[in-house]
C-alpha cells in the first residue's frame, strides 16, 4: 500500500504572467484541447492529448513525451471552469502502472489588463506518495516553460494565424 502524506506550505507555487493577447484567446488556449496540446509541457516535450474536457467534472488525461522518448502520463478532473476568468483542476502524475504519484490543485485566474491578459497560476500539492519528490522538484521549471510556450502560442494567434 502506498503511503500518502499531506503537503507542506513549501509545496505551493505561484506564477504570474502577462500575455500580449486578448483574454478570450488566452482562455481559449486553456480550454480547447487542440490548443493545449501545442503548448503543454516543458521545453521540447510534445503532448499526446487523450482527454481534456474543460468543464466541471470533466476529465483530463494526457501524455507528456520527453525528447529522450520517456512518457509522463497525467490524469485529472476539472473542478471549475468559469469563462473567461477562472479554471480549477486537480492533476496527478501517474506511475507506469497508472497509479497517482501525487495530486495537485491548480487554480488559473485570467484578468484583462489594457488589452493584454494577466494569468495567475496557483498550484498546491494536496498529497504525495513516497516517490513524488523527484517529480515535484521540477514543477516550477516545468510550469515556467509551459507558460513560455503558451505565450508564444497566443502571440502567434493574435493576427488570426493558426
Amino acid at each position: 500500500m502506498t503511503t500518502k502524506k499531506a503537503a507542506s506550505p513549501s509545496q505551493v507555487l505561484d506564477l504570474v504572467r502577462v500575455f500580449d493577447a486578448p483574454l478570450k484567446a488566452v482562455f481559449d488556449a486553456w480550454t480547447n484541447p487542440k490548443h493545449v496540446a501545442t503548448w503543454w509541457g516543458p521545453g521540447d516535450f510534445t503532448t499526446t492529448m487523450k482527454a481534456w474536457e474543460a468543464r466541471a467534472r470533466g476529465h483530463i488525461h494526457l501524455d507528456m513525451n520527453a525528447p529522450d522518448g520517456a512518457v509522463y502520463p497525467m490524469s485529472g478532473t476539472f473542478v471549475e471552469v468559469t469563462p473567461p476568468g477562472k479554471i480549477v483542476f486537480k492533476g496527478a502524475a501517474l506511475d507506469p502502472k497508472g497509479k497517482a504519484i501525487f495530486e495537485i490543485l491548480n487554480t488559473i485566474s485570467f484578468e484583462e489588463v489594457n488589452g493584454k491578459t494577466r494569468l495567475t497560476l496557483h498550484t498546491e500539492v494536496l498529497w504525495m506518495g513516497p516517490d513524488a519528490a523527484q517529480y515535484l522538484e521540477g514543477q516550477k521549471a516545468g510550469w515556467s516553460q509551459s507558460l513560455d510556450r503558451l505565450g508564444a502560442f497566443v502571440a502567434g494567434r493574435k493576427g488570426g494565424r493558426r
